[in-house]
């Protein structure tokens, strides 16, 4: 949620049911874990991997605008409830990393660094942040001389060089103090 541009994205992945460990090591893409301590490369095999077993995968995407209006707290609950919302069906119990969600129309158990300890928290990261990069790219070829595609809109040197040579594009958030 620390980027200085882009929207926040937040991913829901429901996993089937399986009946042993041994099971669940034979479905599940072994190497899953937080997306923040993956090589770019590994979250991208990752993701693939984890859409071709996964039952449903959400993705919810809150733009600029919104961010600065709500504030990235807000605006990062508000994505985890698209994202949820995007499901196939609705889940019996949603694992959630780090905060909770009012209104969702099933329980609910949140874990403070989910993405560390607990598998479906750390492959919805890895979905979210896969995505978040292509988006990311995309900006990079809308809006040239930023460097998104490799930043991904952090403040880098190299970003915030851009901004005080360029000015802040229509994706950054004007809410942050930096810009």
């Amino acid at each position: 949620m620390g980027p200085l541009a882009g929207p926040v994205v937040a991913a829901a992945v429901i996993f089937p049911p399986v009946a042993s460990q041994d099971e669940a090591q034979n479905v599940f893409p072994a190497g899953v874990r937080d997306s923040k301590t993956l090589t770019r490369r590994a979250r991208e095999q990752l993701e693939t991997a984890i859409r071709r077993v996964a039952l449903g995968v959400g993705i919810g995407v809150v733009d600029v605008a919104e961010i600065d209006q709500l504030n990235i707290y807000h605006a990062g609950r508000k994505a985890m409830c698209l994202a949820i919302s995007q499901l196939p069906e609705v889940s019996e119990h949603v694992l959630i990393d780090g905060r909770s969600l009012p209104d969702l129309p099933c329980p609910q158990t949140s874990f403070v660094k989910g993405d560390r300890e607990i598998y479906t928290i750390a492959a919805a990261s890895i979905v979210a942040k896969v995505y978040r990069d292509r988006l990311m790219a995309e900006l990079d070829r809308e809006y040239p001389g930023y460097g998104f595609a490799q930043h991904l809109g952090y403040g880098t040197p190299a970003h915030r060089a851009a901004l005080r040579r360029l000015g802040p594009s229509p994706v950054h958030r004007r809410s942050f103090r930096l810009l």
